[in-house]
């Protein structure tokens, strides 16, 4: 068999550029910032269950602004493989823990290809937490308390409503002034 042809059939998706990813090697596909950013601009949170388009871009944007200066770029990057597998809804991605293994494959790639420091500090995930609890608070219309942010006060700014173009360029643009050439 063809192997161009089995890896177009096999476990690849096409991505906006052109090239094709594949899941079983992610380090040898040729995936750029832009395909990173436009995956993650038309991914909307919470599985499209908001009262509006709320992009992973957009997400990942704020991230980057209220952590520490110092962390900014893995705030940035540190939901990118989704630009590739998605953002699966936490109840069921602890159900599968084979996607969670080809999530950190993917993430793994994205990291390396793009200089990400790894571990991720603290602070990510901390910031990620109290940003859930903003985003539940103004893109959702339940108010329950939700276990994985028990605790975590909303930060007290509005979220504005970015269009998939609008967060893909906001991405684009704080990749731009963090990255020290990464791409």
């Amino acid at each position: 068999m063809n192997e161009t042809v089995r890896r177009i059939i096999g476990p690849t998706i096409l991505l906006f550029g052109g090239t094709y990813f594949d899941f079983e090697a992610p380090d040898n596909s040729a995936f750029t910032i832009e395909d990173v950013a436009h995956g993650l601009a038309m991914t909307c949170r919470f599985a499209g269950q908001c009262y509006r388009h709320y992009s992973v871009a957009q997400h990942s944007v704020h991230i980057s602004r209220i952590v520490p200066p110092e962390h900014a770029y893995q705030g940035l990057m540190h939901d990118a493989s989704e630009f590739a597998v998605g953002d699966m809804a936490k109840p069921l991605k602890v159900m599968l823990p084979d996607y969670t293994v080809i999530e950190k494959r993917v993430e793994a790639a994205v990291f390396r290809r793009f200089n990400v420091p790894t571990p991720l500090p603290p602070t990510i995930k901390e910031a990620d937490i109290r940003m859930l609890a903003t985003e539940q608070r103004q893109l959702m219309r339940n108010r329950d308390e939700w276990h994985y942010t028990h605790g975590r006060e909303p930060l007290d700014f509005k979220l504005p409503a970015w269009t998939p173009e609008e967060a893909k360029a906001q991405f684009l643009k704080r990749f731009a002034q963090l990255s020290n050439g990464a791409a």
